[in-house]
């Protein structure tokens, strides 16, 4: 795995995936957003991102914010699907998608850079500027978007700007233009409360970059069958 994923160059503009794409059981629609590429306009430069780790929530289990019934700051959750999602977790942005289904939807928990034409160099500067670690230095690109608070930072996402709002291509969309994952891992959800269903594999990963997601779920000690699953 080289520090960067790169396409082939193209002039075409981008084109977003549309709001159907979405409106679909939260699982599937965790499994299809990988290897899909967030794209964010800011200024002349689109910061992107490819998806490699999702996790899936529905409304009636207790992992998930919509379980706590319908607000106004959660009223994104109970759209159609292609909503965004956006809340705080640890002092940070998190940016989610409304799924079919009341309720339902993806978390985008981590990505990786995308560079190509329409996201140079320029653009991955930014994104190191927009995200350096604790002590102000830049992160290794590959860890880059490593976190979903990480993954906003990176790309500029805000949850004031963002929050319950549908996709605007020319500024905010999904691309479908990164190779699909040729294998996926499907494990537990991190960072669920014990007694609020912490046990169902609701997270889903791109096994070629399990290295860079937010916690690796091939680390020693996992055992295949147990505490994962591998699919084509």
């Amino acid at each position: 795995m080289t520090n960067l994923t790169v396409r082939a160059s193209t002039t075409s503009p981008p084109k977003g995936l549309p709001d159907a794409f979405f409106d679909r059981d939260a699982q599937t629609l965790a499994r299809d957003l990988l290897g899909k590429i967030i794209r964010h306009r800011v200024g002349d430069l689109w910061l992107s991102a490819r998806i490699i780790e999702t996790e899936a929530y529905y409304c009636e289990e207790k992992g998930s914010h919509a379980s706590l019934g319908y607000t106004e700051k959660r009223k994104a959750l109970f759209l159609d699907g292609g909503h965004i999602y956006m809340y705080y977790a640890r002092g940070g942005d998190s940016l989610n998608f409304s799924a079919q289904g009341p309720g339902n939807a993806v978390l985008i928990k981590s990505a990786y850079p995308w560079v190509d034409e329409l996201s140079g160099p320029a653009s991955l500067a930014q994104m190191l500027l927009n995200n350096p670690d604790a002590r102000g230095r830049p992160r290794p690109s590959q860890k880059l978007c490593a976190g979903q608070t990480l993954l906003c930072r990176a790309l500029g996402l805000k949850v004031p700007v963002w929050d319950a709002k549908r996709f605007d291509h020319e500024v905010l969309l999904v691309e479908d233009v990164g190779p699909a994952p040729g294998h996926i891992i499907q494990t537990t959800r991190l960072g669920i409360p014990h007694g609020r269903d912490e046990h169902l594999m609701y997270r889903f990963v791109d096994a070629a970059y399990a290295l860079y997601c937010t916690r690796n779920p091939l680390r020693r000690g996992q055992v295949e069958g147990r505490d994962y699953f591998l699919l084509s």
